[in-house]
């Protein structure tokens, strides 16, 4: 498994929330590896290297390496606390990745082919039901995000999972229904349109 980022840490035995402030006074923050079947490790690392690594984005899809006091985990970010008014990050949990392992994650959706698809520039509205997708993915192949062509889609269409080409492995956790990723509202006009239609239909088959 190829790590997209390393974090130097040291082992942490102060706990609570006195040490947690005591640590970002010496630019720490507290955190800590779980998972594997092993015991909880708490540790420490640096403020701004995992704030910078946090802002390149991915950080919930990427596998990292924690090198804690030379000894390395490979990891992936489970969850991050931030600071409710200045956004400064708080607290990280990281779970361990066994090789071979398949993990649970939320998969940002990517639209392509916004100012070409002949849906929006009819007036449609682009109606983004989930930015993310929660899927089971092997460890070593985590997608960067599941892509959704735009180039053929019209007002009203619906754009489900199954429009989306998943990669080797990885399956949505929802497997009951082709759910809703995103649609194509009609504009106001169209709308109109279609329901005068409609009308003058049933009109017809009632005489």
């Amino acid at each position: 498994m190829a790590a997209s980022y390393e974090l130097k840490a040291s082992a942490r035995d102060r706990v609570g929330k006195g040490a947690a402030r005591a640590l970002r006074r010496e630019g720490l923050l507290p955190a800590v590896i779980y998972g594997d079947k092993k015991p909880a490790l708490p540790i420490t690392i640096p403020v701004k290297e995992t704030t910078l690594t946090l802002h390149k984005g991915g950080f919930l899809t990427h596998i990292g390496t924690i090198d804690v006091d030379g000894e390395k985990h490979q990891v992936i970010a489970k969850d991050f606390q931030l600071h409710p008014v200045r956004d400064d990050v708080l607290h990280v949990d990281f779970l361990r990745v066994a090789k071979g392992s398949t993990l649970t994650v939320e998969i940002p959706v990517q639209f392509l082919n916004e100012e070409t698809c002949p849906g929006l520039k009819k007036g449609g509205v682009l109606n983004v039901v989930r930015h993310t997708v929660e899927m089971t993915v092997p460890a070593d192949n985590i997608p960067e995000a599941l892509v959704i062509d735009l180039a053929t889609a019209q007002p009203g269409d619906s754009l489900h999972i199954s429009a989306v080409k998943l990669p080797e492995g990885c399956q949505p956790t929802i497997t009951d229904r082709d759910f809703t990723i995103a649609t194509i509202a009609a504009p106001a006009g169209m709308k109109e349109d279609s329901e005068e239609a409609s009308e003058e239909e049933e009109a017809a088959e009632s005489e």
